[in-house]
């Protein structure tokens, strides 16, 4: 009995190619929202460390807008959504 497998043909084999369309949530400076809200928000709707939250929040206001998390536009959309609804400015870019 052979228990080889023989080499499978191109034709045999189904290649899948899928295009994934990566998008950014940038959270963006504002005069209003305090560091620790920002912070916060962070960690509770995008399950930040507390660190990642508050590097991010210094970038957010030294540098006037952060990515804070990558990925795909249904993943982001109820992040930005959340980040919005805590009256802090967030696009998916």
């Amino acid at each position: 009995m052979n228990t080889l497998s023989k080499p499978l043909l191109e034709e045999e084999v189904a290649v899948l190619t899928e295009e994934i369309d990566v998008r950014d949530l940038v959270v963006f400076n504002d005069d209003v929202n305090t560091f620790e809200h920002v912070i916060n928000t962070l960690i509770r709707i995008c399950k930040h460390t507390p660190e990642q939250a508050e590097q991010c929040t210094m970038l957010i206001h030294y540098k006037g807008k952060c990515t804070v998390k990558t990925g795909i536009f249904e993943e982001l959309r109820p992040m930005k959504d959340g980040i919005c609804e805590a009256g802090i400015d967030a696009k998916i870019l």
